[in-house]
This record gives structure tokens, sequence and C-alpha cells, in this order.
């Protein structure tokens, strides 16, 4: 039976409210385990969890293992891991290699308060990857890595002002949705329209010499991943180069498509780059790093040199993962053959929307991609209509009815061990989603 076939009827797509209130209860009834879980957390936790992204009604599905590409909830639900926890699970759940790194590591001691080898090795196989980076340092998340290039951008500068894009995402306290956050940091910021290379030009060149750095994700990722046009990034490029400004990348998702990051397969090398997510195999890790004389304002041998803390900047285990996982497993030939698998599957998933007649879509880069409810090509930052957001919750939904775990946003992120099988799964499971909720999506 259809997944999508609740209890031998059709789904209620008399509208879409009708069709939520059936796949949230549809969805509740799968998981009494999720939702003791989740009842006992809301005791001591606010909204029962501690890492906004994964909550959602009736209650998040708790999951307890994870092995490869597939994981399991507490009430022995099988899913399809499509989301590859936001693109820090590049290596899947447990790869051997990377777990007998870190049991290595815990077993020669884990709180040695020292510099150890491992830090270097990682830094030299980071700065041989990316065109930008001469110079690295680490610290615990790519939202530590953007503060810190900042403030370098700041102190080599002299200057004050950053200029970010309306849209744009570099972690929790540096989200552009709006203009303005409760829980951003206060420094000073302007603003400018992602993908509008005249728009961007314009803004820079009228800042002048307030503006320390230009902020951009070369492909949204929060924001719905969508692409950067290489004219945008170029404009930025020529534009900060005449003011001064430092151009700084945000990286912490896209450098998975290719050995050195979407700046090598774009080839535009910002002043800075930030990085994140996968590179410690799934351990906590960020870094930031760019052209040796801006890095060096962190160089404690040059007196007033800017200080840069952080007890588990060079933690032991992911100093270990990382070395391995950037210099045995993610190598220019894998990446490679990520980015393409990532490219046939939206080719494969636009071509269903495409051959039905709906309004639906997916943008995206290499093995990242998301989805969206609307007919014009997507090329910038939007606001979602209330149904927009309604059908990709419907979605997220369903997909889990069929067993396959994403992105309540829409958005997937593939693994190394997700094969062209798994992709067709997910291919045959939206087919199935636009044929069973064709009443609820507009014509294209």
């Amino acid at each position: 039976m259809s997944p999508l076939d609740r209890a031998g009827r059709l789904p209620r797509n008399s509208d879409l409210d009708a069709a939520l209130a059936e796949a949230h209860e549809a969805y509740a009834a799968r998981r009494p385990r999720s939702a003791e879980i989740h009842a006992r957390a809301r005791e001591v936790m606010p909204g029962g969890n501690t890492r906004t992204v994964l909550f959602y009604t009736p209650f998040p599905t708790a999951m307890v293992r994870g092995e490869g590409c597939r994981l399991w909830d507490a009430d022995g639900n099988e899913y399809l891991d499509l989301l590859g926890e936001y693109t820090a699970g590049l290596f899947g759940h447990s790869e051997p290699r990377i777990l007998n790194a870190v049991q290595a590591a815990m077993a020669r001691g884990i709180n040695l308060a020292a510099v150890g080898e491992n830090e270097q090795r990682l830094a030299v196989l980071l700065c041989g990857r990316f065109p930008s980076v001469e110079m690295v340092r680490f610290t615990n998340s790519g939202t530590e890595a953007n503060l810190m290039a900042l403030a370098a951008a700041r102190a080599f500068t002299g200057r004050s002002t950053t200029m970010v894009m309306r849209g744009g995402y570099h972690g929790g306290v540096l989200t552009f949705a709006s203009e303005r956050n409760p829980v951003n940091v206060p420094i000073p910021l302007a603003f400018t329209d992602y993908n509008d290379p005249e728009a961007a030009r314009r803004d820079i060149l009228a800042a002048g010499d307030s503006l320390a750095a230009v902020l951009v994700e070369p492909m949204l990722g929060s924001g719905g991943c969508i692409p950067a046009s290489r004219e945008f990034l170029a404009a930025l490029r020529e534009a900060t180069r005449q003011t001064g400004a430092v151009l700084i990348f945000d990286e912490v998702m896209t450098s998975r498509h290719s050995a050195g990051g979407l700046q090598a397969r774009l080839g535009i090398t910002p002043d800075m780059t930030t990085l994140g997510k996968y590179i410690a195999g799934g351990m906590s890790f960020g870094a930031f790093g760019g052209r040796r004389e801006i890095m060096e304002v962190f160089d404690g041998h040059r007196p007033g040199a800017m200080p840069h803390a952080g007890t588990f900047n060079n933690n032991v285990l992911s100093m270990a993962a990382g070395c391995v996982a950037m210099g045995e497993i993610f190598d220019g030939a894998t990446a490679e053959a990520l980015f393409a698998r990532g490219e046939a599957l939206r080719l494969a998933l636009n071509g269903a929307c495409t051959r039905a007649g709906v309004a639906m879509q997916f943008t995206g880069a290499g093995s990242m991609l998301n989805v969206h409810f609307r007919r014009d090509a997507i090329t910038a930052p939007y606001a979602a209509s209330e149904a927009e957001n309604k059908l990709r919750e419907l979605f997220f939904f369903d997909m889990l009815a069929a067993g396959i775990y994403l992105a309540r946003r829409g958005m997937a992120a593939l693994s190394l061990p997700v094969t062209d099988a798994d992709c067709a799964r997910y291919v045959a499971a939206v087919e199935e989603f636009i044929s069973a909720r064709r009443p609820l999506l507009g014509a294209a």
C-alpha cells in the first residue's frame, strides 16, 4: 500500500489545511515513543529541544541510530537519510575510518590543553585545497568561523561596516532573512540584493572606505539552495578590490562542491573563506582562512596581535577526524562524483515536475538541493506565500511517510553513502507526491 494511501483511501486533498491535518495525524500515529520523548523534554527544555531547525509540530521525530545513509527512530521506523545533517553528515553515519581515528584519539587523551601535530596537518590539507586559503585557524562551528573572519576583516582594514545579502545566512547570530533579527550580533551592517550584480556593485562603491567586508554564500543554503551567478560573484570581486573591502566567501556548506569548494569550480577567489560542517568528519568544526597578510593579525609573534580564544578550537577528536576525512576520504575524484550525482538527481526531479505540469521545482548545485512550489525561475530569495509554506510542510510529512528524511524546509544534502538507487527512490517518492497531491499543486 502506498504511504500516501491512508488506510486504503486516497488522501484528503479538499484543501491544504485538511491535507496537513491528515498528514499530522498519520505522522503522530506511527511515532508514540517520539511523542513521549518530546513531552518529557518540554518539562525541562523550552519547546522540548535545543536546536530550532529541528523543531516542528506536532512533535519532532527522535532518532536513535544511524548507519551509512539510513536512520532509525525511537519507534523503529527506518529512513533514507537525505538530509545529511544539513551538509555536516557528508560521510554518513559512523564511517569506519573516521570512527577509528576518533577512538584512537580518545585512547590517547581528549583534554590535553596543548597544541598537537594533527592541527598542523589539517591546516596543511586545507591550505592546499582552497585557492583563497594561505593561512587558516580553527573554531568550533561555521558560525564562529564567520564571526572571526569578520573580526579579522575589521582589524585588517580599520573599518567597521559589513555588507551582507538580504536572505543570507551565516549562522544563528548572522541571519538575514529580514534586516532585523533579535539574536543577531550587534555589528554595523549594510545590505544588498543577492544575484543582482549592478545593485551590489553600486552599493559597495557607495559604502566606500567605511566598508570592511562583504560576506556572501556562493550558494544560499538556508535561503533555499539558490546558486549565485558567476557574474554576481565577479561583480563583488571587482567592487571590493576597488574599495579595499575584504571579500569573504561563506563556504561552510558549499565547500563540498569540489576539492577546492565552489570558489575553485567558479574560478573566483575571495580574500577569505569560512568553512565548517563536514570537514571534521561529523565532529564539531569551523575554520576561517585567507590571504596571509589578513590572517597575520592573529600572529602571536607580533606585537598587538588579535586574540582568538576557544577551549575546543583544536580539540583532538575534531583534528584527528578532520585529517582522515580530508586527507584520506574526500579527495577531488570523490568530490566530483558526489557533485555529478547531485546534478543528475536534481535534473531527474525537475523532469518529473515538468512532465506533470505542476508549479514545483528543485534548485541547487551538486549534492545540495531544495524544493520550491512556484513556476518561474528562482534566482534570488523570496517571501514564500502561506500556501507555499503549507505545501513545503506537507511535502516534508509525506516524505517522512515514504521513509525519506529531509529538512523541513525541503532541503536535501547527499552524503557519500547515498547510491543511484537511493536517488531513484527519492525521485519515485516525489512522483508519488505529485500524483497524490495534484489537486493542491498549481499548474506550471
